[in-house]
């Protein structure tokens, strides 16, 4: 027997006010079924002798050392700003302020 029939697809789309024709209620209905069929033969796959995974294959992050490395000093970062002030970079106001 079929879990998903023509009149569940009509409920269904009556309830979520979606205007269906007699074909597509069918395409629909005949669809949905596959993706059940389909769902339900996944489920059976899994027994307890196959661990869950979240990915196909093993992933592993790759780290490196964070090791502080050659940096500007502040004079140093503000000598090639165009515009600086009170030892902070200066740029053009974007919002008006009057």
């Amino acid at each position: 027997m079929s879990a998903i029939t023509r009149e569940t697809v009509a409920h269904l789309a009556e309830l979520a006010r979606i205007e269906m024709k007699d074909d597509e209620l069918t395409a629909l209905a005949s669809e949905l079924e596959i993706i059940v069929e389909s769902v339900k033969s996944v489920s059976d796959a899994v027994s307890d002798d196959i661990p869950a995974t979240s990915h196909p294959l093993p992933l592993q992050n790759v780290f490196r050392e964070d090791v502080v490395g050659n940096t500007l000093t502040a004079e140093e970062a503000l000598d090639g700003a165009p515009d600086a002030e009170d030892g902070k970079f200066k740029v053009p106001a974007i919002l008006d302020e009057g």
